[in-house]
């Protein structure tokens, strides 16, 4: 794939990154309860991550939104730490190191807000994403932390930024 680009959500992405993410999650099989599926923001990502100390991106590719993620305040912590929120992309982008880049986005956001740490939540068959995020400086926890609503995702890890 080429011609791709890493961009800010904006309200008209709304639709293309919730189908993405719900096409994600039936690809996978990914349990649709007690995990990002059921968070009721979902078709209001650009009105989500509006919010200060939040932002999300979208990778685009001939005018496809083809890939997605953020960070934001990981609620019930401590302020200095974030959450890698909802990190998914479309198999055609997958394997081209698209995600390391949004990664580093991702990252790079979170620094300029002023995190100290970022934690991320993930599903134990998702070997490719757990890889990315330990080649990221992630490292596995042994419990979860904050309070994301996510009770399926048993795989919690965190990068001290």
């Amino acid at each position: 794939m080429e011609n791709w680009i890493i961009r800010t959500i904006k309200k008209e992405d709304n639709q293309a990154v919730a189908k993405l993410i719900r096409s994600v999650f039936d690809e996978m099989e990914i349990p649709k309860v007690g995990t990002a599926y059921e968070d009721p923001y979902l078709d209001l990502m650009f009105e989500e991550y509006s919010k200060p100390e939040s932002a999300y991106f979208v990778v685009e590719s001939e005018g496809k939104v083809v890939g997605c993620a953020g960070v934001a305040p990981l609620e019930n912590e401590a302020s200095e730490i974030c959450e890698l929120q909802k990190m998914y992309f479309l198999p055609e982008t997958r394997g081209l190191g698209i995600g390391s880049k949004m990664m580093e986005k991702c990252l790079e956001q979170a620094k300029g807000f002023g995190f100290k740490k970022c934690y991320i939540e993930t599903m134990p068959f998702m070997h490719a994403a757990q890889k990315l995020y330990k080649k990221s400086g992630f490292e596995y926890l042994d419990a979860p932390m904050g309070n994301t609503g996510h009770s399926s995702c048993p795989v919690w890890m965190l990068k001290v930024l």
